[in-house]
C-alpha cells in the first residue's frame, strides 16, 4: 500500500504538535514530514510571554521525518508575518513529491509561499488554524481579513477544524461543510495521563515541595503571567472565598510580565497560602497537575487553551473563561467544571466556590474531565486526517 505523504509546513518544532506527527506516522496509510522554518525551540530563545529564555525538556523530533529549511533555520526568529521567509520551501515541495501539503494557518509569509507553490504544482492543500469568531478584531481588520481569506479559502482543499468554534469560523467565511473535517486540538493524552498518575505518597511528596503539608485543595493557575490570561482574577477571587471562611491553597505556576505585580497583589490581599513556582518545564507539569485539585484559566482572547487538555488528562475539574476557544468542546458546565467571565473576579469566585467546598464534587468532575478528554485526542485527529485526504485526487 502506498502511504499518503503529508508535508506539514510549520514555524518550528512545537511541543504540542510534534507528538501528533509521530502518532500519525505510525499509521500504515500516512507518512508525515515536518518542514520547519526555524529550530528556535531546539536551540532555546527568549520567549516574550514567559519573559525568559525557554528550551523545552522533551524530545521534539522523535518518531517522524523532518526538514529544517536551509542554514538560516538556525538563526531565524519566530516573530511577525515577515520573520519567516523561506525560499527553500519552494525547492523542497517541488522536489520531494509530497501528496498533500498541510499549512498551519496564514500568519507567516512562509505559509503563503507553501500554499502558492503547492497549488502551482497541483498538490492538494490542507490548513489547520486556531481562529474563531469570538476573538476580538477591529471592524476594518475583520473586513480585510475576510476578503483576503475568503479568496484564498476557495483554493484550499481541506480545512482541519480544531474544534466547534473554529469550524464555525470557516463556515462564516463561506467554506462548505464537505471541505471541513474535525481534527481536534489535542495533546499527547497518553503521556499526560501516565505521568500524572501519582501514588498517594508521591502526591503528598510533591505538595511538600510546594510547601503544602495539608490536604486543603490547591487552586492552580499554570500559564504565562500576562494580562489577557488574568491570573490576578484568581488571587482576587481567592480573597473573596477566604473572606467567607473557605480554606485552600493557590499555586501560580509560570513566569512573565505580571510576576512582580501578582506577588505584590497577593501581599496586599493578605493571602497567606499562595505559592509562586516560577517557570515549570514540560516533563514536570503532569506532576504539578496531579498534586492540584482545581485548574483555573480565566482568560480572554485565547484561541484554544491546550493546557486545559493537559489538566483534564490529570483528572482535574476546570474553571475556564467563557471566551476561551476550547470551552464549547471541553468544558461541560456542571459536569467537569464551570465557566466564568474574564476580568470579573466575582464571577470566578462564584464558579470556584462549589468546588472548594465539596471534595466529592471535585472528584466527580475530575473523573468526567478524564472521560471527556479520552475522546478528544490523537486517535480522533488521525481519523479526521484520514477522512480529509481520502479522495483528494491524483496526488493523494
Amino acid at each position: 500500500m502506498n502511504r499518503v505523504r503529508i508535508a506539514v509546513v510549520i514555524s518550528h518544532p512545537i511541543q504540542y504538535a510534534t507528538p501528533l506527527y509521530a502518532y500519525l506516522n505510525r499509521d500504515p496509510e500516512l507518512e508525515v514530514t515536518a518542514l520547519f522554518c526555524s529550530d528556535v525551540s531546539l536551540r532555546g530563545a527568549e520567549d516574550p510571554g514567559f519573559g525568559r529564555r525557554v528550551t523545552w525538556d522533551v524530545d521534539l523530533l522523535r518518531g517522524y521525518d523532518s526538514v529544517f529549511l536551509g542554514e538560516r533555520a538556525q538563526t531565524r526568529r519566530v516573530a511577525g508575518f515577515w520573520s519567516l521567509i523561506c525560499p527553500e520551501l519552494a525547492v523542497e515541495i517541488r522536489k520531494a513529491h509530497y501528496d498533500v501539503v498541510l499549512v498551519h494557518g496564514q500568519q507567516f509569509a512562509a505559509y503563503l509561499l507553501a500554499f502558492a507553490v503547492a497549488k502551482l504544482q497541483g498538490i492538494p492543500v490542507m490548513t489547520r488554524g486556531e481562529t474563531h469568531l469570538g476573538l476580538p478584531v477591529s471592524r476594518l481588520r475583520a473586513r480585510v481579513r475576510d476578503h483576503v481569506l475568503g479568496w484564498q479559502y476557495r483554493w484550499i482543499d481541506r480545512f482541519l477544524a480544531i474544534g466547534s468554534a473554529n469550524g464555525e469560523y470557516y463556515r462564516a467565511l463561506g467554506v462548505p461543510d464537505e471541505r471541513i473535517f474535525q481534527v481536534p486540538y489535542s495533546v499527547d493524552n497518553e503521556r499526560f495521563i501516565l505521568a500524572s498518575s501519582l501514588s498517594t505518597a508521591e502526591r503528598s511528596a510533591y505538595r511538600s515541595r510546594l510547601g503544602i503539608e495539608d490536604e486543603r485543595p490547591i487552586l492552580l493557575y499554570a500559564s504565562k503571567l500576562m494580562p489577557r490570561k488574568h491570573p490576578d482574577d484568581l488571587l482576587r477571587a481567592a480573597a473573596q472565598l477566604a473572606s467567607k471562611g473557605h480554606a485552600f491553597h493557590v499555586v501560580i505556576a509560570g513566569s512573565g510580565e505580571m510576576d512582580a505585580e501578582l506577588k505584590g497583589l497577593a501581599r496586599d490581599l493578605e493571602l497567606g497560602r499562595v505559592t509562586f513556582t516560577g517557570f515549570i518545564n514540560q516533563s514536570e507539569l503532569p506532576k504539578l497537575y496531579a498534586a492540584s485539585d482545581v485548574f483555573v484559566l480565566a482568560a480572554e482572547n485565547e484561541p484554544w487553551g491546550l493546557i486545559v487538555n493537559e489538566v483534564m488528562c490529570a483528572g482535574l475539574p476546570v474553571v475556564v473563561g467563557r471566551e476561551v476557544g476550547c470551552v464549547p468542546d471541553l468544558v461541560k458546565v456542571g459536569v467537569n467544571g464551570f465557566t466564568c467571565i474574564a476580568g470579573n473576579p466575582s464571577s470566578l469566585a462564584a464558579a470556584l466556590e462549589p468546588l472548594v467546598a465539596d471534595p466529592a464534587l471535585r472528584q466527580r468532575m475530575g473523573s468526567e474531565s478524564r472521560r471527556l478528554i479520552s475522546e478528544w485526542g490523537y486517535e480522533q485527529c488521525k481519523q479526521g486526517i484520514r477522512a480529509a485526504v481520502a479522495g483528494l485526487g491524483a496526488h493523494a
